[in-house]
């Protein structure tokens, strides 16, 4: 009798693949030039510090070289990417004043029905730039701004030009330099000092133009005392030609301040993935990062936290999920730089269909941080024989009052637990997904209820299949 065997579908990512005409208003030309840099900036009219920023950082860019490690970049060609889209309106506080197609992009991601519903604030990027952006007034009674990038330089200039990317210089890396040259969008929160928002904000990044890069930056300000949650979402519809997304986000935690940052990317299969994420926290301060990573060809992500002050801390979650022709290296990184700081970090990985999934995390703790404490689990699973998981935990340890802990687990759904539960009524299908379900209730738990109904579902999705 021939031996059954399973087929995994793929996920069924209709929900994000649909695509729209190309409306857009105006698109620069292809490739990396100073020209484009500064067509860029006249277009927004920016100050003269900011346009010199851009073409330093191009300067930087172009000395820089590619990462030789992590998965190989060598697809991704500048010269074949339109670096600025900008789409035929201007940023709107009326959902209703928004063009009709656009309107119908973001009400099939479910983004308005979420404003209604659990919301403090919403910002909606699509392409280069943000086309709505509103707050409730509650909020902005208690001084908190939340606004698109390109306002807050107006408006706020004397808050964003000593911040904006120095977390996140353009030194720091290649795809760092080169966000520098040409970021575009992306939002601004300031929360005053003991103002904690009981209601999460959320931006929602989509690009839909075919052969063109999506670079926002984020910037939060949460000054002492004070309390936040900002959710970012991020997916595009799939293309036969490659995207690329290089945002940055840059977080300021002051004394005793508490951030959350959860994020859920949903990038399509021919999208590059090469984002930054840095938060500094202060004395007390507390970062929590929720990072869930389901889309993209390629992924490099690492959100860091530095804790600059004495007992700041850092929690970390994340959930990979890597499929058919996807190379995700994900996780974390953090720098205890002062006494009795903490940090735990808490992974899980999927890999199926021949996925790559890999796991970095780097915990430096420099020789003034005493008494600090970090706990390190990662776990993965491969549902079959194709796929490949890896973890590469590195610890940089500079003085001996520390308390640290690392822990890691690679493993495939076990045939004796499958055949236990199929014993019970449940089909493969149904065993397996349970399974899965459970390896990461832990990390569902900790996001956002729709999202966490929307992981659920991307399980399940990800593992129907027939037996043949």
């Amino acid at each position: 009798m021939a031996k059954q065997k399973t087929v995994l579908a793929d996920i069924d990512r209709a929900r994000f693949d649909f695509r729209d005409a190309d409306h857009s208003r105006f698109k620069t030309g292809k490739g990396l030039t100073p020209e484009i840099v500064r067509e860029i900036s006249e277009i927004k009219k920016e100050p003269a510090w900011m346009l010199e920023h851009r073409l330093a950082s191009l300067d930087i860019y172009n000395q820089l070289t590619l990462p030789n490690w992590g998965p190989s970049l060598d697809e991704l060609d500048l010269d074949d990417i339109v670096t600025y889209v900008k789409p035929n309106t201007a940023m709107k506080s009326d959902w209703n004043e928004v063009p009709g197609y656009i309107k119908n992009t973001f009400e099939r991601l479910g983004i308005p029905e979420a404003e209604r519903q659990s919301l403090a604030g919403v910002g909606a990027q699509y392409d280069s730039e943000v086309v709505y952006h509103n707050v409730r007034k509650e909020l902005t009674k208690q001084g908190v701004v939340y606004t698109d990038m390109d306002s807050a330089l107006r408006e706020y200039e004397d808050i964003i030009k000593p911040l904006f990317m120095k977390l996140v210089p353009p030194t720091d890396h290649k795809f760092a330099a080169l966000h520098g040259a040409v970021w575009s969008g992306g939002s601004f929160v300031y929360v005053p000092a003991g103002v904690k928002l009981q209601i999460p904000l959320q931006s929602y990044f989509r690009l839909n133009a075919p052969g063109a890069g999506q670079f926002e930056h984020t910037l939060i300000v949460v000054e002492p005392g004070a309390e936040a949650h900002f959710i970012e979402g991020c997916s595009a519809p799939k293309y036969n030609v490659l995207n690329l997304h290089a945002g940055c986000v840059e977080l300021y935690v002051r004394e005793g301040a508490s951030l959350k940052y959860s994020t859920i990317e949903n990038w399509s299969k021919n999208m590059m993935n090469l984002n930054t994420k840095r938060a500094l926290v202060e004395q007390n301060g507390t970062i929590e990062w929720i990072s869930g990573t389901f889309g993209s060809h390629v992924t490099m992500l690492y959100p860091t936290s530095v804790l600059a002050g004495e007992g700041a801390k850092s929690n970390f979650t994340g959930i990979t999920f890597a499929g058919q022709g996807q190379n995700l290296d994900t996780g974390t990184k953090v720098i205890h730089a002062a006494p009795n700081t903490k940090s735990t970090v808490s992974s899980k990985s999927i890999a199926k269909d021949g996925g790559i999934s890999v796991y970095r995390s780097d915990i430096r703790i420099l020789p003034q941080a005493v008494n600090s404490k970090s706990s390190v689990v990662c776990e993965s699973l491969m549902i079959d024989r194709q796929s490949r998981t890896d973890t590469i935990p590195l610890m940089d340890i500079r003085n001996d009052r520390v308390d640290i802990g690392h822990e890691a687990r690679i493993g495939r759904i076990s045939d004796a637990a499958v055949f236990y539960l199929m014993t019970r009524g449940l089909s493969e299908e149904e065993a397996k997904a349970m399974i899965v379900r459970g390896f990461v209730e832990p990390i569902a738990k900790a996001l956002p209820l729709e999202y966490a109904v929307e992981m659920n579902r991307l399980i399940s999705l990800e593992l129907e299949g027939t037996i043949g």
